[in-house]
C-alpha cells in the first residue's frame, strides 16, 4: 500500500506554534467490550470507557471516536507487527481493524494561542474546562473533517485526511497571522 499511496506531507513553513508530526501507523478498530479486552494487552494501551477520551502509553495511543470505535496511533511504527498481533488476538471475536495510515497526516498546534487559533474554525468550546487534556473527538475545522486531541494544556494533536492537510495547514496559518504576524 505504501507504494500506491505516497505519503508526502503538504508544504508547511516552519512556525513555532505549528508543526507537522512524523508519520505514524494508524488503525480504526470497531469492536465491542470483548474485542477491546482482547486487544488491550496486545496493543499495550487500554481503551477508555469514557466518551471522547484518549489513552497514551509510550509511543501508542487509543482515541475514543464513537461507541465501539477507536483510532489507534503508533508513533513508532514497525513492519506491521502490531496489526498482525491485533488480528491474531481478535481472530475469534467480531471486529473490524482497518489500516488508515495512508489516509491521514497529523499537525501539532501549540502555544498560548493554540485554542484560540483552532476555535476560529472549529465549532467546539476549547476552553480547558470544557475540553481538558486527554479529550479527543472527531469534528470539523472549517470545511475539513479532523480528529482533535488535547495532549497538554496548550497543545493539540490534529489528524487531517491527506486530501485536506494542505487546506487545514493553510487555514491555521491564515488564522494565526493575527497572533504571529
Amino acid at each position: 500500500m505504501d507504494d500506491l499511496a505516497q505519503r508526502r506531507p503538504p508544504p508547511m513553513p516552519a512556525a513555532e506554534w505549528l508543526r507537522m508530526l512524523p508519520p505514524a501507523a494508524r488503525w480504526i478498530l470497531h469492536g465491542g467490550e470483548a474485542a477491546r479486552a482482547l486487544a488491550a494487552p496486545v496493543w499495550g494501551v487500554g481503551f477508555s470507557p469514557a466518551a471522547c477520551r484518549a489513552m497514551l502509553l509510550g509511543t501508542r495511543a487509543t482515541l475514543w471516536l464513537g461507541p465501539d470505535e477507536y483510532l489507534l496511533l503508533d508513533f513508532a511504527p514497525g513492519e506491521g507487527a502490531a496489526a498482525n498481533a491485533l488480528e491474531s488476538a481478535l481472530a475469534a471475536e467480531p471486529h473490524a481493524l482497518v489500516d488508515v495510515s495512508h489516509r491521514q497526516f497529523a499537525f501539532e498546534v501549540s502555544g498560548q494561542h493554540a485554542a484560540t487559533i483552532l476555535s476560529a474554525a472549529c465549532p467546539l468550546d476549547l476552553d480547558a474546562g470544557e475540553f481538558p487534556v486527554g479529550m479527543c473527538t472527531r469534528t470539523v475545522f472549517a470545511k475539513a473533517d479532523i480528529v482533535l486531541w488535547r495532549t497538554n494544556p496548550d497543545t493539540f494533536h490534529v489528524e487531517a485526511w491527506r486530501s485536506f492537510a494542505g487546506y487545514v495547514g493553510g487555514m491555521l496559518q491564515e488564522i494565526a497571522r493575527e497572533f504571529y504576524p
